[in-house]
Formats: C-alpha cells, sequence, structure tokens
C-alpha cells in the first residue's frame, strides 16, 4: 500500500493554531487584583520595615563596635523553612538622650537553636544602632532581601500583565 502524497507532506497553515480566550468574569479579575494588592503590601512592607535597617548597616559596618550601654529590650526571631525573620528593639544611652531603634532582619539559611546578639553602633553615629547578628548577616541580608523582592515584584508585573492580555484577547474574540 502506498502513501498519498497528501499524507507523505503535511500540509502548512499560514497562520498558527490558536485557543479561543478563556472567559474571565469579573470575579476573576478582583481575585488577581486582590493578589496584586496583597503582593504590592508585602513589597511595601519589605521596604519599608527591612530595607532601612539594611541600607544603615551598610554605612556603618566598618566603624560599628559593640556598645556596653546598649541594650536589646525586645527581640525575637522565627523561622520558616530556610527564612529567618529577627524583629528587635536596641535602645543606647547618651548624655544627650536615648536612642531607640527597631530593626528587622530577614535572611536565609538552615539554623537549628537560638541566635545571639549584641548592640554594636558606630560612635560617630550613635543613631544607627545595630547588632553583630545583623553585620554578620549583612551579604545574606541583602541577597535575601533583593530575591524576595524580586520576586515579588515579577509576580505582581506577571499577574498584571495576564489580566492585561487576557482582556484584550477577550475584547479581540468579542469583535
Amino acid at each position: 500500500m502506498t502513501a498519498s502524497p497528501e499524507r507523505a507532506h503535511p500540509v502548512e497553515r499560514a497562520e498558527p493554531l490558536r485557543l479561543p480566550p478563556q472567559r474571565h468574569g469579573w470575579m476573576a479579575t478582583f481575585w488577581v487584583l486582590f493578589g496584586v494588592v496583597a503582593l504590592g503590601a508585602m513589597l511595601a512592607a519589605c521596604a519599608i520595615y527591612t530595607a532601612p535597617a539594611l541600607i544603615s548597616d551598610w554605612q556603618v559596618r566598618e566603624t560599628a563596635v559593640p556598645v556596653a550601654e546598649a541594650r536589646i529590650s525586645d527581640g525575637k526571631c522565627s523561622s520558616k523553612i530556610a527564612i529567618h525573620i529577627c524583629d528587635l528593639t536596641l535602645t543606647l544611652r547618651r548624655p544627650t538622650g536615648t536612642v531607640t531603634r527597631r530593626v528587622n532582619y530577614v535572611f536565609a539559611g538552615l539554623h537549628v537553636g537560638d541566635f545571639s546578639a549584641g548592640p554594636m553602633a558606630d560612635p560617630a553615629r550613635p543613631d544607627l544602632i545595630t547588632t553583630d547578628l545583623g553585620l554578620e548577616r549583612l551579604w545574606n541580608r541583602t541577597i535575601t532581601l533583593v530575591v524576595i523582592m524580586g520576586a515579588l515584584a515579577a509576580a505582581i508585573f506577571g499577574a498584571l500583565l495576564s489580566l492585561v492580555r487576557n482582556r484584550r484577547a477577550a475584547s479581540g474574540a468579542a469583535g
């Protein structure tokens, strides 16, 4: 049995095959926008709570020394898989007044047990009081924050892009 010429050479189409766009109602749009707002809030929280302490630690990393008159009045760390989040309140009594600073550290790594931290400050800039924990993990904190903020921004961008594409495809199919 011989093959027919039609089967031996497939017919090429001029246009690519496309699936019709899925119909997305307003409820699906609402959930995408809700997710964008939630991810945006997480991105803002990174920028407001974590980034300032990281930036100031880069500023004092070479000149910070242990400070005996400083205290960590409130501190706790929690771990989620390999991401660690530490919130600390640092207090430094100076002749000109008391400096109080809340810091938030986010870093990655495998760790079992408690974290220890000692207060440190640059004598020229005591308002940027920090801890040895924060300074020891400075690169880790930087990379972790960049990765987290990049992933959040990419997810927001991707969600908005898919929303726009789906709306354009739906309006093109309807028209």
